[in-house]
């Protein structure tokens, strides 16, 4: 008889999570052990404006607020102020060691910790921070992903600090450590980061939309930013569970497991109330990121069972990216210490609602030379001339949106998201636009030539423009099956994946939307120099664009079959794999733009579609040898086991002249475990055909199609497989468990 430890082990997880109670914490207290309210301990681990102006020379932090809200060079002369000042505060807090703190292409941040330790003039131990360590580190650059950017022996890296993102102190156990926010460059000046593109594509998207308010007649505005809020859903297991699937640890996500008959078709997890263990980890996780400034804002359930939501208070899109990052940290980190497994994949159980990270973006003026600073480019105004100004903004989007709708699709593109995009839960792989009807009516009516013939003042009234605050409030409904959807003052990218950084499909974003708005200010130069008013001039041009872009702007239900067709019909590309979108990063239009604008040259943007490419066939390649694993060293022991356990009551019940039930089950487990071998055979097969491709293209394409739908036959085969064996012999947590015990 094969031994049943596994199941056994199983049982023990559960009675394990059975004695669980909610984790207390302590909260932060002042010295009389009062209990401090938010407001008072808010961004006490963040070195912000506040402590700028409190700790550094008025000349000093005058340079520095400069650099930050223009977005220019840093002084170097300020460096070492700067520094003393850092080092000075971090000390206090406790902190011993710094880091630059990055993002390179694999999705997640790196540091390397330094000490403050160093030695003076008489070998005497002091704590040290010069103004060069502050502006730069030097990180070994040859274990990051490149794409080809460097050879092996070419190491040398280059953090460089960028001072548009506060410094914090990041807490875990007992150690401190002063993080500092940083881009990543190669030894010959490449991008290896994910934040060098992102800052490079706000500057470039602000110098093109300023340029476009001076043609509308917006005077002074010297920098408008992408504003973000990124919310954050995530599951929550308990940890005995998790450790016990070789699935989760390995890939973060169940390759095999059944249905449980209830998930969440009686829709009364979608914010109910909320488990005592789980909101114990959820105050504990808020207090970390208030203290590190991080804006959290809202909590609640998810859709599917055990998954939750964590949505912060939106700002500009480079610190919300960096909040991002830090928010999946401290959740990873908190769920710990009260027993959870933080999962970020974007379908870690099939058959129930993914994780997605809905990115809401708006366009804001920060510096202006008039009362401007704050306004937000996508809320309507209050006069037909700041709605003309909404109408030509909101031109350059679906412009930019339109024509590199592909490009985007290969923003949002990872292993984990194809599991999630379409599934009914999550929007399509086809990028389109919805505006609402109403206003959809009024650039209907613009390009019916409502505007033309008449004073364009008058001509705006007519069209309701003059009311777009109003009606854009009470008219914009959430098409939540739109993955590019104008909910009010903002657009809300839907289509990004939980587990993903937020700053390369941003990047993406605000590219195209540059790229869009540069045409749109060329389209009114072209009506101005052929003598009409500014008002007909961006008339004509809302028009020109609303024609134009009509293909991508939907408004209706964007998983239908008969929305897959009419987008195809329209030309608007179905790119529903990995391997196919990303590849629209190197068409020539995509190289071109990025190129052009400024923001990645040729080799960057072709680093950045192999490091994406190999990624994907690395995470396949590891689900594959995992499922294997799993299937030849749990699932197929567990069938045999209970096959001979009835092939021996059969033979008794026989030798007893008795006519038994176990002769059917035996021989229904003999055929399921013969046609989940079937099914390994033909994986191993795919798996090796695939690793024999010639390219990583052709490599990564089996892999989506031959490779994946031969994982989903041996799933199917092994989920029968689990509602037949006895539940005493089944080695893996089931979703039952999983999903459902908290």
């Amino acid at each position: 008889m094969i031994s049943t430890q596994g199941a056994r082990a199983r049982f023990s997880a559960v009675k394990e999570q059975a004695g669980r109670t909610p984790r207390k914490f302590d909260p932060p207290r002042d010295e009389s052990g009062r209990r401090l309210k938010v407001s008072e301990f808010f961004g006490m681990n963040t070195f912000d404006q506040r402590l700028m102006r409190e700790k550094l020379p008025k000349d000093v932090f005058a340079k520095l607020l400069t650099t930050i809200e223009t977005g220019g060079r840093l002084d170097p002369g300020i460096a070492g102020t700067v520094a003393h000042a850092f080092k000075e505060w971090a000390i206090s807090r406790g902190v011993t060691h710094f880091t630059h703190w990055f993002q390179p292409q694999t999705g997640a941040t790196a540091e390397k910790h330094e000490a403050f330790l160093a030695f003076d003039e008489q070998r005497s131990p002091v704590e040290k921070f010069s103004g060069q360590q502050l502006i730069q580190g030097e990180p070994d650059a040859s274990s990051f992903p490149s794409g080809g950017m460097r050879t092996t022996f070419e190491a040398r890296g280059y953090t460089a600090w960028d001072p548009s993102s506060p410094v914090f102190i990041m807490e875990t156990a007992s150690c401190k450590t002063l993080c500092i926010p940083s881009v990543f460059l190669s030894h010959h000046g490449h991008a290896l980061d994910e934040k060098t593109g992102f800052l490079r594509s706000v500057e470039v998207l602000s110098e093109k939309l300023c340029a476009l308010l001076e043609l509308s007649g917006t005077r002074g505005a010297r920098r408008v930013v992408p504003m973000l809020g990124v919310e954050q859903e995530y599951f929550l297991i308990d940890r005995a569970f998790h450790m016990l699937r070789p699935d989760l640890i390995m890939t973060g996500r169940s390759l095999l497991g059944g249905q449980p008959p209830k998930g969440q078709q009686l829709e009364d997890h979608y914010f109910g109330s909320i488990a005592a263990r789980v909101q114990s980890f959820m105050s504990e996780m808020e207090h970390e990121l208030f203290k590190l400034g991080v804006p959290a804002k809202a909590r609640h359930n998810e859709v599917a069972p055990s998954q939750y939501e964590c949505a912060p208070i939106y700002g500009e899109a480079n610190i919300s990216i960096d909040h991002n990052q830090v928010m999946m940290e401290v959740i990873r980190k908190t769920a710990i210490r009260h027993n959870f497994a933080a999962l970020m994949h974007e379908k870690p159980f099939a058959g129930v609602n993914g994780s997605g990270k809905h990115c809401n973006w708006s366009l804001a003026i920060t510096a202006s030379g008039q009362d401007l600073d704050g306004e937000n480019l996508l809320d309507p105004g209050t006069t037909p001339g700041e709605n003309l100004r909404f109408l030509l903004v909101l031109a350059g989007v679906l412009k930019g949106v339109h024509k590199h709708a592909g490009l985007l699709r290969a923003g949002v593109a990872s292993a984990g998201n194809d599991h999630r995009l379409g599934a009914n839960e999550a929007p399509p792989a086809i990028l389109s636009v919805f505006l609402g009807d109403m206003l959809s009516k009024i650039l209907d009516e613009i390009e019916k030539g409502a505007a033309s013939g008449q004073n364009p003042e008058a001509a705006v009234i007519k069209l309701g423009v003059s009311r777009l605050p109003e009606v854009m409030r009470d008219n914009t409904d959430r098409n939540r099956t739109s993955p590019f959807a104008f909910t009010g003052n903002k657009f809300e990218f839907r289509a990004v994946g939980s587990s993903a950084s937020p700053a390369f499909p941003v990047m993406l974003l605000n590219a195209a939307v540059a790229d869009g708005v540069e045409e749109v200010a060329a389209l009114v130069k072209k009506h101005l120099a052929a003598g009409k008013s500014v008002p007909e001039a961006a008339i004509e041009t809302v028009r020109a664009v609303s024609t134009g872009t009509r293909p991508v702007r939907f408004e209706g239900n964007n998983y239908s079959e008969e929305w897959v067709q009419e987008a195809g019909r329209r030309g608007l590309p179905n790119l529903r794999k990995t391997p196919e979108a990303l590849a629209q990063m190197t068409v020539p239009s995509s190289v071109e733009m990025l190129t052009r604008l400024g923001i990645f040259s040729e080799l960057e943007v072709h680093s950045r579609y192999h490091v994406r490419l190999e990624r994907y066939i690395k995470n396949m390649m590891i689900e594959v040898d995992t499922m294997k694993s799993m299937l030849d060293t749990m699932v197929l022991p567990a069938a045999c086991s209970y096959h001979a356990t009835l092939a021996w009551g059969a033979a008794s019940a026989k030798t007893a002249g008795m006519n038994s039930p176990a002769v059917h089950v035996a021989d229904r487990v003999s055929a399921l475990a013969a046609a989940l071998q079937v099914a390994r055979t033909k994986l191993d097969a795919a798996a090796r055909k695939a690793e024999a491709a010639g390219d990583e293209a052709a490599k990564a394409r089996l892999y989506s199609l031959d490779v994946a739908t031969a994982m989903t036959e041996a799933r199917t085969a092994s989920d029968e497989l689990e509602s037949v064996v006895a539940d005493d012999l089944w080695p893996l947590p089931k979703y039952r468990e999983m999903l459902f015990l908290i």
